[in-house]
C-alpha cells in the first residue's frame, strides 16, 4: 500500500513538473497567461442554453475553467465551467488557426480559458459554442482532485473550499442560495421600513447573550477587550436614539465548541422595532420565513433531512410550560418552588446545578423532552425569568417573561423578546447575573453601565429578535452541517497553519 502511494506521488510530481514546463514554454514565447489583465465576457453558460433560440448563430464570448478535453485530430471538444454551469466548446484548427490550435492541445484540465465563437447545436443536440478564438487566461499549476481519487475527504473540502466549489456544483449552488437568503432578508426588512446599521465587534463588555466570549488585548489603549457575542445592546441604544426600526446582519463570536450546528464565529441577524412586542415579532417571523422560502426555494413548503415543513400555515404558538406538559407530562404550574422542581428532576434523571431555580429546571426539561419533537414551525412562548435577563416580565405572572423561541426541525431558529425597558429592573437583573458570574458561570452577563444610562434616557416599548442566519441557510438548502453553509468554517490548524 505504501509503495502504491509513493508511485502515485511520483506520478503527481511528474505531472506538476509538466505543467510548470508548459508555463515556462509559454512565457519564453511571449504568451504568459499571467500577463493578461482583462477579458470581456458577454454571456454565461446557462444564459446561452436558456436563450438558445435567440442566440443561435450569433457570436458570444464566455470564460471559465476547462473541466474536460477530448482532442480528435483537427478538431476537439472541451467543457468549460463558469459561475452558472457548464458549456461545451467545439475547437477546430481551421477556425482558430494552426498555431492557436497547437497551443490549445497543450492546455490542461483546470486551465482558465476565454472563448469567442458562434452558438450552435451539435448533431447530438447539445448546445455548444464553435470557437473562433481561444485565449489562455490563467494556467493551472495544480491538479484537480478527481484526476486520481475525487474530492471525497470532508475535512479537505472545508479547508480547500475553492477546490470544493470547482468540483461540486451543489456546493456552489448552496452558497448562491446563501447569498439569496441574505439579500431576501434585506429586501423584506427594507420594505417594512427597517434601517440596516453596523455596530462594534470589539467591545469592552460582551453582553446580550449567554455565551463565553473571546478575549484579546488592544495594545494602543493597553486594554483588554472582547469580541461581541451578540448585537443586542448597541441596537437597543439606537432605539433609544429614535431610530425606530433597525437591524444588523453580522458576525458574532462565541468561545464554544464545534459541532454540526455550532461554529465559534457565525452570522446573526438582530432587529428591533419600537412600539411593538413579542407578538409583533411572531407575525414578522412568520411573514419573513415565508417570504425567504418562496424567494430562495420557490415554495412555502421546504424539506430538510426528509422532514417536510409547511410554512404556508399559521405557525403554532405554545408556552414552554404547555410544551413540557405535552411532551414530558410534567405540569410546572403545579410546581411552586425550586425544591419541588429539583425533586421532579431527580425522578426524571435530569441533571441540574445547586444554583438552579425552578425556571432553570423547567428549561432543562424543555431541552431534554421537548425540542426534538418540534419539527413543524412553532413558537415556544413565555420563558422563565431566570433564563431571560433582558426581557419584560408578564404582568399576570412575573415568574415568566414575554419571550419566544422559534423552532423548526427540532432546532431553535430565532429568539425574541418584548424588550425590558425599565432601567431599575434591568439593573437588578444585571446584579443577579453578576452573582452568577462570581459563582463561576462564565456565560453570565456583566453590568453594562452605559446601556443602563441609555435605558434611563428612555426606551419605548420595543420588540426584538435574533435569527441564526447559518441555520436558516441550512434549512433552505437541506445542508447537513453548519460547515456546509460557511464558506470557510473554523478548522483545527495543521502543523501550525491552516491547510
Amino acid at each position: 500500500m505504501a509503495g502504491q502511494k509513493n508511485v502515485q506521488e511520483q506520478d503527481i510530481n511528474q505531472l506538476l513538473k509538466v505543467r510548470r514546463d508548459k508555463l515556462a514554454d509559454l512565457q519564453a514565447n511571449g504568451k504568459d497567461p499571467f500577463q493578461i489583465t482583462k477579458f470581456d465576457v458577454t454571456h454565461h453558460s446557462v444564459d446561452i442554453k436558456e436563450d438558445y433560440e435567440r442566440l443561435e448563430g450569433t457570436s458570444v464570448t464566455v470564460a471559465g475553467r476547462m473541466m474536460f478535453k477530448r482532442v480528435m485530430g483537427k478538431a476537439s471538444f472541451c467543457n468549460v465551467q463558469d459561475l452558472k454551469g457548464n458549456l461545451q466548446i467545439y475547437v477546430a484548427r481551421d477556425s482558430i488557426g494552426e498555431d492557436s490550435y497547437k497551443d490549445f492541445k497543450k492546455y490542461d484540465v483546470g486551465d482558465i480559458l476565454g472563448i469567442t465563437g458562434e452558438v450552435f447545436k451539435t448533431k447530438t443536440g447539445e448546445i455548444s459554442v464553435h470557437a473562433s478564438s481561444v485565449t489562455l487566461l490563467s494556467k493551472s499549476l495544480q491538479i484537480l482532485p478527481e484526476k486520481f481519487h475525487g474530492l471525497t475527504d470532508t475535512d479537505m473540502r472545508y479547508r480547500q473550499r475553492y477546490v470544493d466549489l470547482i468540483m461540486n456544483q451543489e456546493v456552489k449552488d448552496t452558497f448562491v442560495k446563501r447569498s439569496k437568503v441574505i439579500s431576501s432578508i434585506r429586501k423584506y426588512l427594507d420594505a417594512q421600513g427597517f434601517m440596516e446599521v453596523e455596530t462594534p465587534m470589539l467591545v469592552s463588555n460582551a453582553g446580550g447573550a449567554a455565551a463565553r466570549p473571546f478575549e484579546t488585548h488592544f495594545n494602543a489603549l493597553n486594554e483588554d477587550i472582547k469580541l461581541r457575542i451578540s448585537l443586542e445592546l448597541y441596537l437597543k441604544r439606537l432605539i433609544v436614539g429614535g431610530l425606530e426600526r433597525v437591524y444588523e446582519i453580522g458576525r458574532v463570536f462565541r468561545n464554544e465548541g464545534l459541532d454540526t450546528r455550532h461554529n465559534p464565529e457565525f452570522t446573526l441577524m438582530e432587529l428591533y422595532q419600537a412600539y411593538t412586542d413579542y407578538h409583533g415579532m411572531m407575525d414578522l417571523t412568520e411573514n419573513l420565513y415565508r417570504y425567504i422560502a418562496k424567494e430562495v426555494t420557490g415554495s412555502e413548503i421546504i424539506t430538510y433531512n426528509g422532514h417536510e415543513m409547511d410554512l404556508s400555515k399559521p405557525f403554532e404558538r405554545i408556552t414552554m410550560v404547555e410544551a413540557v406538559k405535552r411532551y414530558a407530562n410534567v405540569d410546572f404550574d403545579e410546581i411552586h418552588s425550586a425544591q419541588e422542581a429539583k425533586k421532579i428532576a431527580d425522578e426524571r434523571h435530569i441533571e441540574y446545578e445547586d444554583r438552579h431555580e425552578k425556571g432553570d429546571i423547567l428549561n432543562l426539561f424543555f431541552e431534554e423532552f421537548v425540542e426534538e419533537h418540534l419539527i413543524q414551525p412553532v413558537f415556544i412562548m413565555d420563558h422563565p425569568i431566570e433564563i431571560s435577563p433582558l426581557t419584560k416580565k408578564k404582568l399576570e405572572n412575573p415568574e415568566y417573561v414575554e419571550r419566544f423561541e422559534f423552532f423548526m426541525n427540532g432546532w431553535e431558529m430565532a429568539n425574541a423578546y418584548s424588550e425590558l425597558n425599565d432601567p431599575i429592573d434591568q439593573r437588578e437583573r444585571f446584579e443577579a447575573q453578576e452573582k452568577l458570574l462570581a459563582a463561576g458561570d462564565a456565560e453570565a452577563n456583566q453590568t453594562d453601565e452605559d446601556f443602563l444610562n441609555a435605558l434611563s434616557i428612555g426606551m419605548p416599548p420595543t420588540g426584538g429578535i435574533g435569527f441564526g442566519i447559518d441555520r436558516m441557510v441550512m434549512m433552505m438548502t437541506d445542508a447537513a452541517a453548519i460547515r456546509d453553509v460557511l464558506l470557510f468554517p473554523t478548522m483545527k490548524t495543521l502543523g501550525g497553519k491552516d491547510q
